[in-house]
């Protein structure tokens, strides 16, 4: 696609999927209960999964359509190299949405009161030990209180009952707008928006201020400001051409008990309570199509990486012009691991980067810091920099006792009532920053990187001699 040809909608993108042989169709009727969840992992990153009638329910499931980072980069209509700049590009100049009239955007098209969220929804239950039915590629979206802009964000939230669903609120926008207005004793209203097209889903994971709507960035994205509309019970916008759209309130002084999860570090977060929306409405398009991201493979990880990796290059470069790129690891869950590559200038640079990045986002745990001559994106050559340039007593940088990922289970280890365990004290652990750059001046070719001449412009697939045919007598080729 080009970037003048972004897609409008989920359907769209699904549509060049297919014509692309990237989308799977799989058999009617596929349980709802883990073998949706199951199907769509072992097709993760090689093709979107499309499930007709799953559970013998009317309204498909798709899965996947985000799943290799090249493809997020299509959609945005630029190569992978040039992803986390036209990114970064656009959160820095977002466009402000347009509104069109209620009842005329295609999300609204067919609207239920009478709710039954796991009757009219075909919301699966993705790992062995999951504690029920997820919504896990809802955007939810919420004003703020007090100055009525809004924030977008994906959380994940169990349905537990006809019209009401637990939700995660990590400590971010979402979860400041509902303490203010549970502060005041008032409900919060809530949209949850379900198969939205892949820029706007991009979108809603930016790292910015507070009071910084998301959906400008996703307008931005595309190119033109992003159609929205306002919810038929609340105040709340959002994107007109979305599949599902579930309208509610974040009661306040309510929590209901949510988890286990299997949650992105690949481990089960705990039953706890949580916060509670109380659900007044679902609207849809015709024949929707509900959208479910399998926790922790390659579209979950790469959603949340990828805006990240935008905001911390960007970081990084005011202070440091050396550094060229970032890559968030997908061992490392796409959130814990950093890789820099940087242009090193003067020694001791690179643990100034170090200490820089570890402040740069609470969820970073390890920052490992490599030469110009080292692809981030390639582990292997990030691990042989690791083994070639890096002393443990000399290049490694170890701070305790700070805030890390509360999702990480490894903070928890010797705490032995982790359940009552103060929010305050959740997520403490340790950063570990390792300098694996050469030095600037060295000997010889001690630390050249041993390539060979021409290797780089072979094109080795024009040089194979198509069907060959070797006489192991003679050594002719016919």
């Amino acid at each position: 696609m080009t970037g003048k040809n972004r897609p409008r909608d989920m359907r769209q993108w699904l549509a060049h999927l297919a014509q692309t042989d990237r989308l799977a169709v799989l058999r009617e009727g596929v349980p709802l209960k883990h073998t949706l969840a199951a199907m769509a992992k072992l097709l993760d990153g090689h093709k979107a999964a499309y499930f007709p009638r799953p559970g013998g329910h009317a309204m498909p499931v798709v899965s996947g359509f985000m799943a290799q980072r090249a493809w997020i980069a299509e959609a945005l209509g630029v190569e992978s190299a040039g992803l986390l700049e036209a990114f970064r590009r656009a959160a820095e100049s977002p466009l402000p949405w347009r509104e069109v009239e209620a009842g005329a955007a295609p999300c609204q098209e067919v609207v239920l009161r009478d709710v039954d969220l796991l009757a009219q929804l075909p919301i699966p239950t993705h790992s062995e030990f999951d504690s029920g039915p997820y919504i896990t590629a809802g955007m939810v979206i919420a004003r703020n209180p007090v100055t009525g802009v809004q924030n977008v964000s994906i959380n994940r939230i169990q349905v537990h009952a006809r019209d009401r669903m637990a939700i995660l609120l990590l400590p971010r926008h979402l979860h400041a707008f509902y303490q203010e207005a549970e502060a005041r004793g008032l409900e919060l209203p809530v949209a949850v928006v379900i198969g939205a097209d892949p820029l706007t889903l991009l979108a809603s994971q930016a790292i910015t201020p507070i009071d910084y709507d998301e959906l400008e960035i996703a307008g931005a994205l595309h190119g033109e400001p992003l159609e929205v509309v306002k919810c038929l019970t609340n105040d709340v916008r959002v994107p007109a051409r979305a599949e599902i759209v579930i309208e509610g309130r974040l009661l306040p002084g309510v929590r209901e008990e949510e988890g286990p999860f299997g949650e992105f570090p690949r481990y089960y977060s705990a039953k706890e309570k949580r916060e509670v929306i109380a659900v007044d409405a679902i609207t849809h398009r015709r024949g929707p199509l509900f959208h479910t991201i399998v926790p922790a493979e390659l579209e979950h990880l790469l959603l949340g990486s990828i805006p990240r990796e935008a905001t911390l290059l960007s970081h990084l470069q005011r202070s440091f012009p050396g550094v060229l790129d970032v890559h968030l690891s997908m061992g490392g869950v796409g959130r814990y691991h950093l890789f820099v590559k940087f242009r090193k200038r003067r020694e001791g640079e690179p643990k100034n980067v170090l200490l820089c990045a570890l402040g740069a986002h609470y969820d970073l745990k390890q920052v490992i810091v490599v030469d110009d001559d080292v692809d981030v994106h390639d582990p292997k050559q990030v691990e042989w920099a690791v083994a070639t340039r890096f002393q443990a007593d000399r290049d490694l940088m170890v701070i305790s006792g700070a805030q890390g990922s509360v999702l990480d289970p490894s903070t928890t280890v010797g705490v032995d009532d982790i359940e009552n365990l103060p929010p305050a004290l959740q997520g403490i652990g340790a950063k570990m920053g390792l300098d694996a750059t050469r030095p600037i001046a060295y000997a010889g070719h001690v630390f050249t990187k041993v390539r060979i001449p021409g290797e780089e412009e072979i094109d080795i697939a024009a040089q194979i001699v198509p069907n060959a045919v070797v006489d192991w007598e003679t050594g002719a080729v016919g």
